[in-house]
Order: structure tokens, then sequence, then C-alpha cells
């Protein structure tokens, strides 16, 4: 892990000496081409309506499918290097999205997310319902700030939506295959589309990955961790007549990992991360690997009737994950000695079990009228099972081998009603309104017990809980053009997320099982403009986001347990800007930047933080935990700086082929990754991070072969940290979960 920087040099003076050189010599080495350009426009849903990104009133970033395949972008983690004010925490058995620098914590594998994934129109309240969600896409659209109006419950935060490629009007057919040379092991991908029949279109994609890990595992001999993806989707888009058309798309994945990503750390200083870890589980007679398991299914139906000029629009989802998990911890000392844990806990096994059925309903007024509307209505239902295994072995009044088990079962239904208004009271000037009404119905079950030996962990009565909450989610947008292609826009909205249960943790009683919903309010102002001729790009937003009862969850290494607990009260504030520019024909240049200022305004009852002394918070009384406050701290994951820059330049050798080279330096400054945000062990440092792509093909993107690295550098960064105690491990240690280290992967693709 890098050291942190020299207080003299920011790190934004830092990007800029590296960056500014690079593009510089790339613009003055770049012949100049006689076809003039402009930046390409993009065509969005964000508000259910197709509109170019450039005129929708929301800070948004929006990737396009090509973008996507280029990069390597296969998931929501390596999502947030190209996105500002965007952080996915991942753990073993959990990926949370955070904007702005609010989201769900990592440890409560039940919670609803803050930052809701669509795909395709469909709401994922889960992120494991996306094992690969950027697999043949058309294009991501991320939204910051709440969305709750038109997108609905739990997008506090944020939305991520996902459209996936459909029928193309003409036979085509695609096949890319990779190798990753560090983390060795071949990726192919590819589909076949077009027209089945006048009426029919049909688009099937496939997809396997097999890689090996980043880090060396003394326990079992292997590169941890080792992945193999299956995935397939079928699209088909039937247009019987011109006022009807119906889209249907199913999608199966299945991935397994074996090995995991945590590593051990010093707590009294930071870690100098190696290659090697020593991680078994001795289940049984035989070591048995760090397992994580998940295959998914997916179904939607998307239908469009054009009642004269209105459009009827109807999208049925439907989904089910299936998780199979047993998670370990590196037992090499923080000092690097290999030494396996052979007193107390073992490995933990998080099997999950869900499924969720949709459905929307929304009509929509025609366009370009002096009034336009979207009027709708939302309903869903889930079912979510989570079942707990702990294996552990040693002294506890005797020798013993134990097993307990939690089971949690939780059901929900929300429904919702919306609409959105838009009103030109002049050529130039708009004010739309939206407002979405919701109410959910939860109810959980959870139960505790010991399968074999002595119980390492509390043991108590089953509880179960039942809420049912009503939500009102407005939003008011004052939107005026002050010249052809600058617009400047002022909204007011307001997001939520749903209460609900605690659904891992041992020791369970009934006045902590449950938490309340929370609330976000935010303001913002922006402006989004085209300028020289289209050459040039610039969008600016300035935000205040107040969230209240914030859901937060801590890990208290003293009761070996997560608590959850509400925030009284947080605000974010910050900017966002995007610039592109192309100062000559094939070349194109994009800067992304956020400043972030995201704390706790009142947060009474919080856990005691690292590095409180025992005069301020005493993490073994109680009374002391609640008298406890952390208000003006900085929120967990929240980078004040983060941003990227792009270079992208295409050459063009004599009439036939063409080089295409892409440069992307992915900033971002230090974070709290630990939950109880440790200035020691709990801190990343600043980080600079470089990726780049060269490709070689011909003119009409027939066939190419591309070079790709991804963290040239090798960075070692941790996705998230956590203090274990020696009552659960050998050595009194950090637990840091690490993100993937350097990849350079050859790659070539030919189409049909």
């Amino acid at each position: 892990m890098p050291g942190p920087m020299p207080r003299a040099t920011s790190w934004p003076r830092l990007f800029c000496q590296a960056a500014v050189p690079l593009l510089l010599s790339t613009c003055l080495s770049t012949p100049v081409f006689a076809q003039e350009s402009t930046i390409e426009t993009v065509t969005v849903t964000a508000q259910k309506r197709e509109q170019n990104v450039q005129d929708v009133p929301v800070s948004m970033t929006v990737l396009g499918g090509q973008q996507i395949a280029n990069l390597q972008t296969r998931d929501l983690k390596a999502l947030q290097n190209y996105i500002p004010n965007l952080y996915v925490a991942r753990t073993g058995v959990n990926d949370v999205v955070y904007i702005r620098g609010f989201g769900s914590g990592v440890n409560n594998i039940a919670f609803d997310m803050d930052v809701s994934i669509y795909q395709d129109g469909v709401y994922g309240g889960r992120s494991a319902q996306f094992t690969a969600p950027f697999f043949d896409v058309d294009r991501i659209e991320v939204l910051r700030g709440p969305q709750g109006a038109l997108f609905g419950k739990n997008t506090a935060a944020g939305a991520i939506s996902i459209v996936t490629a459909g029928p193309t009007d003409t036979f085509e057919a695609k096949g890319t295959v990779s190798y990753d040379f560090i983390q060795k092991g071949p990726e192919l991908n590819g589909y076949i589309s077009g027209p089945i029949s006048d009426t029919l279109g049909a688009r099937l994609a496939v997809k396997y990955a097999n890689h090996d890990g980043f880090l060396k595992n003394a326990g079992t001999g292997r590169d941890d961790p080792h992945t193999e993806q299956e995935l397939v989707r079928l699209t088909l888009a039937y247009n019987p007549v011109p006022a009807l058309d119906i889209t249907g798309k199913f999608e199966y994945g299945n991935f397994a990992q074996e090995g995991g990503t945590n590593k051990s750390g010093y707590l009294d200083r930071r870690s100098s991360f190696s290659d090697r870890r020593y991680a078994a589980v001795p289940y049984g007679a035989s070591p048995y690997p760090e397992y994580n398991g998940i295959t998914t299914t997916s179904g939607s139906v998307t239908a469009n009737y054009r009642i004269g000029d209105h459009t009827l629009t109807s999208v049925t989802g439907y989904s089910t994950f299936h998780t199979s998990r047993l998670s370990a911890y590196d037992e090499t000392n923080p000092d690097g000695s290999v030494v396996q844990n052979t007193n107390n806990l073992y490995a933990n096994g998080f099997p999950e079990k869900f499924r969720q059925f949709s459905q929307e309903i929304r009509l929509a007024s025609p366009e370009a009228q002096p009034f336009e509307y979207i009027i709708g209505a939302y309903y869903d239902s889930s079912d979510y099972n989570l079942h707990q295994d702990s294996y552990y072995q040693g002294v506890v009044g005797g020798l013993f081998t134990g097993h307990q088990f939690t089971d949690f079962h939780q059901s929900s239904s929300s429904f919702s009603v919306f609409g959105q208004g838009t009103y030109h009271v002049a050529d130039n000037f708009r004010v739309i309104g939206s407002l979405r009404y919701s109410t959910t119905v939860k109810s959980a079950q959870f139960s505790s017990g010991t399968a074999s030996g002595v119980a390492l962990n509390p043991i108590t009565p089953p509880v179960a809980g039942h809420l049912g909450e009503d939500s009102f989610d407005p939003s008011v947008t004052l939107q005026y053009d002050a010249e052809k292609h600058v617009m400047f826009y002022a909204t007011y909205g307001r997001g939520s997320k749903s209460g609900g249960f605690v659904s891992n943790t041992y020791g369970m009683v009934a006045d902590r099982f449950s938490f309340r919903p929370e609330r976000s309010t935010n303001y913002e102002i922006g402006v989004k403009s085209q300028l020289a001729d289209g050459r040039v790009l610039l969008n600016v937003s300035l935000y205040n986001t107040i969230f209240k009862d914030l859901q937060q969850s801590a890990y208290d290494s003293n009761a070996r347990t997560f608590i959850t607990r509400n925030a009284a009260s947080a605000t974010g504030r910050g900017l966002e800007a995007t610039a592109t520019w192309l100062p000559i024909d094939n070349l194109e240049l994009s800067l992304s930047a956020a400043y972030l200022d995201a704390k706790f305004d009142d947060f009474p009852g919080a856990q005691c933080l690292a590095d409180d002394p025992i005069t301020v918070c005493d993490s073994t009384n109680p009374a002391s935990i609640a008298a406890h406050n952390i208000a003006g701290h900085v929120l967990q994951f929240a980078s004040k700086w983060t941003g990227n820059a792009t270079v992208h330049h295409t050459w063009f050798v004599g009439g036939d082929y063409k080089v295409d080279t892409t440069v992307t330096g992915l900033l971002r400054s230090k974070y709290y990754m630990s939950d109880n945000f440790s200035n020691i062990y709990g801190l990343q440092p600043t980080v600079v991070k470089w990726d780049a792509r060269i490709q070689f093909g011909d003119v009409n993107d027939v066939w190419s072969i591309a070079i790709l690295g991804k963290n040239l550098t090798n960075q070692k960064t941790v996705a998230d940290a956590i203090r274990f105690p020696p009552s659960i491990t050998t050595v009194a240690r950090s637990i840091n979960w690490m993100d993937d280290y350097r990849s350079v992967s050859i790659e070539g693709t030919y189409r049909f």
C-alpha cells in the first residue's frame, strides 16, 4: 500500500503534473485530419423518455457499451474508477454502492442499498442480482442524488440504470477472445443478432471467463481468488403492428470463486501488503478453500403500446439468486510469518436464497407540448433467506470443535404511484414537478443455535418483527436554456430508503432487531453546455444533500457482532464537473472531477472509534457508548477528491488500418475504509492508478487486436477493513479486503 502523500503536494497538483504533459505531448504529435468531428450525442432514459443527456437536469455520467468493453469494466467495482463520487465497497460476501459518500453498510447483508440498480427498467435491490451486469450492454447511466420521484424506493443516494443491447435490424455476429497474463486465464464473449422475420428479432449473447487471482495462498497452493463465470442472455423483440412493440429478455449467470481477497494487517501501524496469504478451511479432515458461488436467473418483458399520441408502457420483471459461500481469513501474521490459526474461528458460511417479482405500468403524454406528463404505478414483492454457519475450534473450558448457525427470513412488498409533469413556461424555460407515494411492508424472523460443540458466540431466543411505512418523495426542477446548447437547472428533491432488520448477528435481541427508514433531501444547481461548435462539453453541478436516520452498521470487537444503528443526520456537499474536448479530429480529451465534504451532523450512540481514548468512549460500557456522539466526523468511504482523465487518440495507417490508443488516470484521495474509522489501519492513503489500451485493426471495425493494462503501477489498495480481536484470531489484527492488483491482457475481436 502506498504511503501518505507529502503535505506540501496535493493530489490534484500531482495529477496535473503527470497528466498535463501527457495530454500536451499527444496533442502536439497528432496530425490534423480533413474531416471535422463533434462530440457524439448520447441518448438516455433517465426521465423515462429518450433524451439527449445534455437536456436532462440531473448530475449523471453515461458510459457507452464500447467504452465499457474497451476498458474491461466487468462489474460494479470496476465502474467506480470512471465515475466521480462513486465507490463500491467489496468484501467476500457483499458489494455495496456509495454515491456522494452515502451508502448502506457492507456488513448487514440484508440491507437494501441506498443506490438502486436497474437493468432494462427492472429494479434490483441486491448487488448479488447482478453477477456481471456490464455484459453486452448498450450503455450505463449513473444518476447522482436522490431519484425517488421517478425511480422509486431505495434511491436515496442515486441510481444506476443498465441498458443491455437489443436485436439489430440486420444480421450481426461478433466474438472477442482475451487472455490475462498476470491473472492467468481466458475470457470469451460474443453475440449473434438479427431479424428472424419481418416482426421478430433476436439477440443471443454468451460469455465465459476463467481467471486465477493475484494472491498466492500458502494454505491451498493456489492463486486467490480463482474465478469462473458463465453467462447467457437471450433477447427477443416483437413488433406485430406499428403501435405495439414487445421486448423479452432472459438471463442466466453462474459465478464461482475459490479463495478470497482478505489479508491480515497491523493494528498499530500501516501494513505493507505482500502477495501471499494463508487461508484454508480445515473442515473435517481436509482443507477446503474459501468459496463464493452465485447462480442468478432473471427475466423481463417490456411492452410499449401507442394510443394515439400517448404511450402506455408495461415492465414486468422476475429475478432469483442462490449463493453458496464459505469465507475464511488470512492466518498469516502481520509480520509475514505463516502461522495457521488453531484456536477459535476458522470460517463463516453465508448461503442465501432470493426471489423478486415486479410490475410497473406508466402512461406518457406526447412530447413537444406545452404540458407533458408521465403517470404510473409500481408493485414488487420479494422473499429472502440467509443461513449463516460459523465453524471454529479451540479451548473454551476444554477441547472442543464447534459449529454455530443463524437463520434469517424476510418477506417484503411495496406499492407506489408516481407522476411527473413538465410545463413549458416559455420556449427556453421549463418547470418540472414530480411526486411518488410509496408504501412498504416487511416481516422477518431470526433464530440461532449450536449444531455441535460449545457456543463461541451468544445464543438468544428467536425474534420476529414487522414494519409498515409510507413515504412521499417529491422533486421540483427549474430548467432554463440560456443559449441553444447551454442549459441551467436548479433542483429540490427527496429520496427514501425503507427500514429493515439485522440479518447475520449472533446474540440478537428484540430491541436491536429492526432499524428505521432513512430520508434524504437534495438541493442542487448545475449547468450543462456544449460549446465551440460541438467540440467542447462542460457540465458542472453544486449540491447539498441531507440524510436523516442514515442506516449504519459497525463491528463490535468486544461482542464479536455487528451493531446496526440509525445516525441522526449527515450532510454531503460538493461540486462535480465533467469536461470533454476535441482539439483536433480523432483526438478526444476528457476530465471528470468531484469534491465532496460528507460528515455526520449528529450521531449519538455510535460505536467507539478506534482512536477514541477510554475517557471519550469505553467500548465495554453501554452507558459510555450511549453518550458517545461522532458529530463532525467524515463518513466511511467518502474521499474528498475523486476524478479521472482520459486521452483517446485514433491514428490512421494508410487507408485500411487504424490504431486506437486510450490512457486513463484514476484518482481518489484518502478515505476511511474501516467502520471504526481507524487513522492507522483503517485509512486508505491517496492513490493514483493508470489504465491503458492500444488497439490495431481495420478502419471498418471488422477485426482488431489490442493490449490492455489495468492498474499498471500495481497500487495496492484496500476496499474494506475490520478489527479482529485475539478472541477470534491468534493475534489481534486488522482484516483487509484488497482491490485487484495489476492486470495485463491481450484481446482479439472479429465481427461478421
